[in-house]
């Protein structure tokens, strides 16, 4: 499964590009059917938004995607990953901040022991909590999030990983 996504932004007024912010995001599966998922609540320049996220998040300096993802995914998740296929690759705009994400997706498993989480970047302390779902319930969820500016935009890009996973776990088991 690979997806390459190019996605504009219209949801908010075009803006320049002042920045561009590589971004590495996993599919984390705990290996028995479950997958983690961000419930995300947040109030801020964006609006007032309640919704759903992988985890992920920015590409440090000198770090590959796939070191970012098993970095990330230790800090939101407070678990180790292995990451076990890169499933493709979204470049979405936020035009009400003018930036440019370059979204680097990895399916992962779980493994070992959880740690504490200890969030670090500011995006980190939206999260209210971490679900741990099959993916149908997931999908449901992306499905059910009410309109709105930012989670339309999260939607359009995470959702059809989500279904492609769920495409091809129904494969498998056949």
């Amino acid at each position: 499964m690979k997806i390459l996504l190019n996605l504009s932004d219209q949801e908010y007024p075009p803006q320049p590009i002042k920045e561009i912010r590589e971004i590495a995001r996993g599919l984390v599966s705990n290996g028995h059917g479950h997958f983690a998922v961000h419930h995300v609540v947040r109030n801020d320049i964006f609006g007032s938004f309640d919704y759903y996220e992988t985890p992920g998040g920015g590409i440090d300096q000198g770090e590959t995607p796939t070191q970012a993802v098993e970095r990330e995914c230790k800090e939101e998740l407070g678990y180790d990953v292995r990451v076990l296929e890169d499933i493709g690759f979204v470049d979405d705009y936020y035009n009400l901040i003018g930036r440019e994400n370059h979204n680097h997706y990895f399916l992962c498993l779980r493994e070992g022991e959880g740690f504490n989480k200890h969030f670090v970047s500011e995006g980190d302390h939206y999260i209210k909590e971490t679900l741990w779902l099959p993916l149908p319930e997931i999908i449901a969820l992306y499905q059910a999030v009410p309109d709105g500016k930012l989670p339309n935009l999260v939607k359009a890009r995470e959702l059809p990983f989500w279904e492609e996973a769920l495409r091809q776990s129904q494969r498998a088991l056949k």
